[in-house]
């Protein structure tokens, strides 16, 4: 079973991101912010993919990402975020991030972009 680590401040947004990837069969780990992910990355074991919001006070998405990267090179990354065009920029300047979902998105979207980071 995959296991994700979910980076959200909004706990509504991250309860639904949670549910929806638990009912598909992965297994989650959901925080409220970046430094949250670091640690669960750190110590929780092995994941298959971070999910992180890129508007996220403290330690925002993309620098989790640049973490995750130094950290875990081959973790693949899905960006959910309602600021699109900034993202696409960093994804067009680094080619490390796999993926960004913008919002709002419906279900069946998310689960299709997780699937193709989770296979690459």
């Amino acid at each position: 079973m995959p296991r994700i680590v979910i980076a959200e401040d909004d706990d509504a947004m991250r309860e639904f991101l949670s549910q929806a990837l638990m009912r598909e069969g992965y297994e989650v780990t959901a925080v409220a912010n970046g430094a949250d992910a670091l640690c669960a990355l750190q110590d929780e074991g092995q994941y298959d993919l971070l999910l992180a919001d890129v508007k996220m006070p403290g330690v925002d998405g993309v620098s989790l990402a640049r973490c995750v990267r130094r950290d875990k090179p081959g973790l693949p990354i899905v960006f959910v975020t309602g600021y699109v065009g900034e993202v696409l920029q960093e994804v067009r300047d680094n080619s490390r991030y796999d993926e960004v979902l913008p919002k709002p998105f419906q279900l069946n979207e998310l689960v299709e972009v997780v699937d193709r980071a989770l296979s690459h």
